[in-house]
């Protein structure tokens, strides 16, 4: 069956389009149902400008929503963290760049304890909904896409498959593959989804809690780079190796 699925995905990469109209009208079906959530949102709040409202992609766009958004924190809450969990969710479901200052806008508006709680949670919900959105319809995506860092991946999990869960979280903890890319090919080469779930909610923490810190403070960053200082990559690398130790003792005992 694996051999049949591989051999089905190259034949779709060497087409115009690796997904077929179904799978397309699948992923517009769930987009639409995001965009219907964050409508809902919108005609619960008072009748305002907002034209500030947009997906952030500078530290510039995160002080123009916070100051703008400060205001409706206090007196629509309920839709303010609506709003951000469903955009939250969607830029990872959909792998747009960008969640970071999502992260930072949450420090600002939110604090330290529920901004880390806050971007921990929509962090886990987007990855586990983009996880099953490729289950259902991205093998032919990801092969077209990441072949090469696919059998990688692919080869690693096979050799870790005893200790599976330290491996996963030493790559939430540390920059050796994308998360976008862990995402969307775990289900790919078969990690269970509670060893997945586990190691989201788990390892992402770390980098939670230092992107949550920063917003606090957003106005003394001059740029995304100010987020990780060395303090802050040794304290992440520290808790990876951490978290592989296991594997690795196992390893040299047998």
């Amino acid at each position: 069956m694996e051999k049949r699925g591989e051999r089905d995905c190259k034949e779709n990469v060497e087409g115009r389009f690796p997904l077929t109209f179904w799978e397309v009208a699948g992923a517009s079906a769930v987009a639409g149902t995001f965009v219907l959530g964050l409508a809902c949102v919108y005609f619960t709040m008072p009748a305002s400008d907002y034209s500030f409202l947009k997906l952030p992609r500078s530290l510039e766009d995160i002080q123009i929503l916070r100051n703008h958004l400060e205001d409706y924190t206090s007196d629509y809450t309920i839709q303010v963290l609506v709003g951000y969990c469903i955009v939250y969710i969607f830029m990872q479901t959909f792998m747009i760049p960008g969640t970071v200052f999502m992260s930072l806008l949450a420090g600002s508006l939110f604090g330290a304890f529920k901004g880390v709680a806050l971007v921990v949670f929509t962090a886990t919900a987007g990855a586990s909904s983009c996880y099953f959105l490729s289950k259902l319809i991205g093998r032919p995506l990801v092969y077209f896409l990441w072949p090469d860092k696919l059998s990688f991946f692919q080869a690693q999990v096979a050799k870790r498959r005893e200790r599976l869960l330290n491996y996963m979280l030493f790559l939430r903890v540390t920059p050796t593959l994308p998360n976008t890319f862990i995402n969307v090919a775990s289900p790919m080469v078969d990690v269970p989804y509670h060893i997945f779930l586990l190691a989201t909610f788990i390892g992402l923490i770390p980098a939670a809690y230092v992107t949550v810190r920063a917003g606090i403070a957003l106005g003394e960053l001059q740029s995304v780079g100010d987020l990780y200082d060395f303090q802050s990559i040794a304290t992440l690398f520290l808790i990876g190796v951490v978290s592989v130790t296991p594997t690795l003792m196992s390893k040299t005992k047998s």
